[in-house]
């Protein structure tokens, strides 16, 4: 109506990850990988795409750590 009540854009951001006990992780985390033996990973942020960085450069897409159940990520934060 005469474009009184426009809608705000929102600002697309980076998904809010919490590890396998609930504790919040953060882009630079060192997390303990509990699939795909990866062992020790860092979080990394790409864009707005989080990745665990294993020490030999291999990287997995948070995407595949999602845990069916609890819909928290299967790693544990160091």
């Amino acid at each position: 109506m005469f474009g009184l009540f426009k809608k705000k854009k929102k600002e697309k951001q980076a998904p809010q990850l919490l590890d396998i006990n609930g504790e919040p992780l953060l882009e630079g985390d060192k997390v303990e990988v509990l699939r795909y033996e990866l062992g020790e990973c860092t979080l990394t942020l790409e864009g707005l795409h989080y990745y665990y960085e294993s020490a030999s450069g291999e990287k997995v897409s948070y995407a595949k750590m999602i845990d069916a159940s609890t819909e928290q990520q299967k790693v544990r934060k160091i």
